[in-house]
Order: C-alpha cells, then structure tokens, then sequence
C-alpha cells in the first residue's frame, strides 16, 4: 500500500453495508444518540455549568445529556439506588437505577501520589464521601456518595494539590497507567515520569481530543516485570533493550475486554523516549479520526485495529499522524517478577519500597488519613496505586521498615497477604454500580476469609488470582484471571439467586506466564455466591492434585475435562 492510499480505498463498509461512522471517511454527522450530543456541546462544556447553575439548584436541575453523558468527561457517574436487585438491572431505565448521588473517580496518571496529596484525597473521603474510597484497577481513587453541591469545592481542594478529575471517564483518553516503581526500581529498563507528565500537560484537556469515539486506554513503563497490564490498553509502551539504539519502548495498541476481548498487539516499532508522547498524540488521532462510530458496541480502537491488521495500522500512524517511520524493534523479555510489588524490596537507592494489599482495593477516608500518618512517621513523602488494586509507598529508610509494615497491618493494609488476599480483585458491583447484577466486594472478602482458612494447608505454586465482576463488562477483567467469575442471576431449585459464569484460565503475561490468554468459559457451569468458597477450592485442591510437573493453573486449565472443572 502507498502513502497516498486513500481513505475510501484504505477502509472497507461495515457488513451491511452501511458507514462505519469514520470523521476521515464517512464525514462528522452523528449516527448515534452519544454522538448528537457531543456534536452539539462538548463535554469539557460542563464543568461551568456545575460550578455556575447545578451546584446551586441541585440535582434536579441537571438536563438528560448532561447528567448521563457529558458529567462523565469530569469523571461523575449517578450511583445505583439503593435496595435495586439485580435481576432488575436490566429491566430499568437510567433514571430508575439512579440515587441523586454520584461516584467520582480522582484522575491520579501513573498511580503516584504525594503525601500531601494523599492528605487531600483522605479528606475529601470523610468530608463529602460518607468515608468511601476505592483503589481501582486503574490507579484511580473512586469516591461514592457525592453530591453536586459539592463538586465545585471538591475540584478546588484537588487542584489546589496538582490533582484533578479531568477526563477521568467519558469518550477521551483516560488515565495514563504507568509503573509503580517508576524511577526507584533497580532493575528498572528506564524511567517514564516525564512521558506521563508530558502527555498530561500537553493533551489531558485538550477539545481536539475530548470527542473520540469511545474511551482510550494508555500504559507506559519501563520496568521488567511488565507492570501495567499493557496486552489490555488501547495503547501501551513497554520498556526494551534494542540492540543498536539503547534503551526505549515497544508499541503495542489495540487491547480491550468487555464482552468483546481483545489482546493488544505489537507493532513492532522502536520508540525512543524523546519519541513517545508524540506517538501516543498520533494515535489517539488516528483512533478519533478513523474510529468506528456507528454503534457504541464496535467503537473501541481494537475493532479498527482487527478490521485494518497491525501492518496497515502501523502504516496510517506514521504516514499521515506521525509523519515518519520508526525503526523495527525487539519485542519485551518476559516478566521475572511479580508485577503488583507486594512486599519489602530495595530501591536503587538503598532505600525501600513496601508494597501492601487492601482487600480487593477497598480503602476509606480513614484508612487512607491512617496510611498518610503512617508514611509520615517512616520518612515517606511518595505513594504509588497499582493496577492490581495495591499500595506501594516508596523511600523508606531500612530502620523505618518494620515500623511501617506493622502500622500498615494495623490499617488492613498487608505486606505480606495470604495468595488469595493479594491475588484476588472485585470491581464495584451492585453496592453502587447501576450495571451490576450482584455484589462483589463484600463477596469476594468473605471467599478471600474462607480460602485463607479452608486452603491453609494447601502448598500452591504460584498464587491464583481471582478475579469477581458484577456483570459482563470485565471491570475486573475477568478474562485474564486463573479464575474469572462475571456476575449474574442464576435459578437454584426455582429461584433466581446471585451467582457466577466462570471464566478458567486467563492471564496477562507475568513471571508464571510468558505470554497472556483469555480464559476458557466452561459451559453450563454457574456457581451462585453462597457457593462461591466450595467452588474455588474445589477447584484449586484438583489442579493441585492433577498439575504435571511445573505446570500452571492456566495450562491445566486449558487442558482438562470440563467435568473436571465443574
């Protein structure tokens, strides 16, 4: 294919032969309902709406398009109702789901965090949250409970610390995922600070690129055990050794999950540092200008990216975006070590970093205050989110350790967690999410407590992570997990009761897998809550018994009977 390829030739019609809803092929009128309210009113508009009028006359004063849509480029989301079971959840409209509360996710690019800062998100927690906060699996803090009176305050506390909730959700690039150790790690490849930094400053906000046709999903790091969960972003630089030209990245894009996986894909591109914001500027271009934009459903960059293949990709990103080629580069060495940097380590420079667990990222304003007294008290100023729902606080002097493992554990925050504690992860489920069918926090917590005491006795390999998600959307993602449970209703003897499709076998590339899966669905087996522990370790005590040799959970998995996944 030439350069001067053109767009009509470059891009095939969706199958029944309509547009695919293209900006450079199809023109910009909006084929769906997202699409004609961004056209008229960009959702970076709203903001002077909140501070000027709804936070003044209150909810109901909010207009459709701006509460269910627009509200989302400042990282607000109605919170489910109370008391709404889950068997209802699809048979009820928005604003029946709805409280007149919201969820509100604090954009934190590369999980970092000052201890002034965390000062600020502790007590924005406890004074308008109801003392809620979550550590999501994408190094956000989420809140529950607020209200839009308090929205206009709670921006001005977080700026004022260099925080913010611009573009935390919404069709825009979200937050930036980048290495927990990110310039501490002795073994670290190179550092990506100043790239996250860059794209924040340069494009976080930015109207030119605050209508794409669904979200964007970055990672970025440098270290070696492959710490960002890249093979699942729209977008991910991954830290190489290339034989002539040093130290830089590899480029993968087009990974996603939802109801429709997808793993990213190299390009098999070399990116130098100096490189690496204006490669990511291109292709978030490229995804807003040639996304599809049709049907919400097939509009994430992974569905271009498996219409086009990576070559044709490659070729638009850097003759019309990028404006030159880049040099073929090695692919990344597999993980050597786990990637959610739980426990005591080294840094580089002679200092410690001690990475702990909540359980299933579940925080509060108290804990997280707790946490900074904590810091305070060893000589840390730095704390890093992880996208594995962990903590990491950096720079911890060696007499100081102990001391902050022990104050950790005595805020729930574990060093040293069980395997299931720290391998375990639940998205928000039915407790406030209004797409939930089931709960799955206090769920997941109360399996974690069984498996503890029921698999004491049980020598595992390698810690299996289990993964729980209200519903099929694999917040949580449930497809690359050992064991991946997507909520739903389940009928037991008549009755509809919370329960589990199972997922076995998933996994991201890690020092137990040289390279990720998606997990295999075992048809016909639904487990319900109450069942969930009997399952598990059912499940658990025969791949002990039956693995072969060095073989993981995934493989055997992949390899075994149905009936004997049951």
């Amino acid at each position: 294919m030439t350069a001067d390829t053109t767009a009509v030739e470059r891009v095939r019609p969706s199958r029944d032969g309509r547009s695919n809803g293209q900006w450079a092929v199809d023109g910009r009128e909006p084929l769906n309902a997202n699409e004609v309210f961004k056209a008229a009113d960009g959702g970076l508009e709203v903001r002077a709406r909140i501070e000027t009028i709804y936070a003044h006359e209150g909810f109901d004063s909010i207009p459709d398009d701006d509460l269910h849509g627009r509200f989302r480029w400042w990282g607000l989301y109605t919170q489910r109702k109370p008391g709404i079971d889950g068997g209802r959840t699809a048979s009820l409209e928005p604003h029946e789901l709805e409280d007149r509360y919201f969820m509100l996710r604090v954009r934190i690019d590369g999980g970092a965090l000052t201890l002034e800062q965390l000062r600020v998100v502790a007590q924005i927690s406890t004074e308008f949250g109801r003392d809620t906060a979550d550590i999501s699996d994408r190094q956000n803090i989420q809140y529950h409970w607020i209200r839009v009176e308090d929205v206009p305050e709670i921006w001005r506390r977080l700026e004022a610390v260099g925080l913010q909730t611009t573009e935390a959700c919404g069709d825009t690039p979200r937050v930036v995922l980048g290495s927990p150790l990110a310039g501490v790690a002795a073994d670290e490849i190179l550092d990506p600070t100043e790239i996250i930094a860059e794209i924040q400053r340069r494009f976080v906000g930015d109207p030119d690129l605050a209508n794409l046709p669904r979200k964007f999903k970055s990672a970025i790091t440098g270290h070696p055990s492959l710490d960002v969960v890249h093979e699942i972003n729209d977008f991910s630089l991954v830290g190489v050794i290339h034989p002539e030209l040093g130290a830089g990245y590899d480029l993968w894009v087009g990974g996603g999950l939802s109801t429709a996986p997808r793993l990213a894909q190299r390009l098999g591109v070399f990116v130098t540092p100096e490189q690496a914001a204006d490669v990511w500027y291109a292709v978030v271009r490229l995804f807003r200008d040639y996304g599809f934009r049709r049907l919400r459903n097939k509009a994430r960059l992974k569905f271009l990216l498996a219409d086009w293949g990576p070559v044709r990709f490659r070729e638009v990103m850097e003759n019309e975006y990028l404006g030159y080629r880049l040099p073929e580069g090695p692919p990344p060495a597999p993980s050597t070590s786990p990637g959610d940097h739980v426990g005591v380590h080294l840094q580089k420079d002679g200092r410690y970093y001690v990475g702990a667990a909540p359980t299933v990222g579940r925080v509060s304003g108290r804990i997280l205050a707790g946490l900074a007294d904590a810091m305070e008290r060893s000589g840390s100023q730095r704390l890093r989110l992880t996208p594995h729902q962990k903590l990491v606080v950096l720079d911890v002097a060696s007499e100081q350790v102990e001391a902050l493992v022990s104050d950790l554990a005595g805020l729930g925050l574990s060093a040293a967690p069980s395997p299931f504690r720290r391998s375990t992860m639940a998205c928000t489920g039915i407790e406030y999410c209004k797409l939930a069918i089931v709960e799955t926090k206090a769920t997941a917590a109360a399996t974690i407590a069984e498996l503890e005491q029921r698999l004491a006795d049980t020598a595992l390999p390698a810690p299996i992570t289990l993964h729980v998600n209200g519903c099929p959307n694999s917040c949580a993602r449930i497809q690359t997990a050992d064991i991946g449970l997507k909520g739903q209703i389940v009928t037991v003897d008549g009755e509809q009761v919370p329960g589990f499709q199972v997922h076995l076998g998933g996994g991201l590339a890690s020092a137990e897998r040289d390279e990720a899966g998606l997990g295999r669905t075992v048809r016909g087996l639904k487990v319900t809550a109450a069942e969930l522990p009997d399952y598990v370790e059912r499940v658990v005590r025969r791949f002990v018994r039956e693995r072969s040799g060095e073989e993981s959970f995934a493989t055997w998995a992949h390899r075994s009977a149905e009936d004997a996944l049951q």
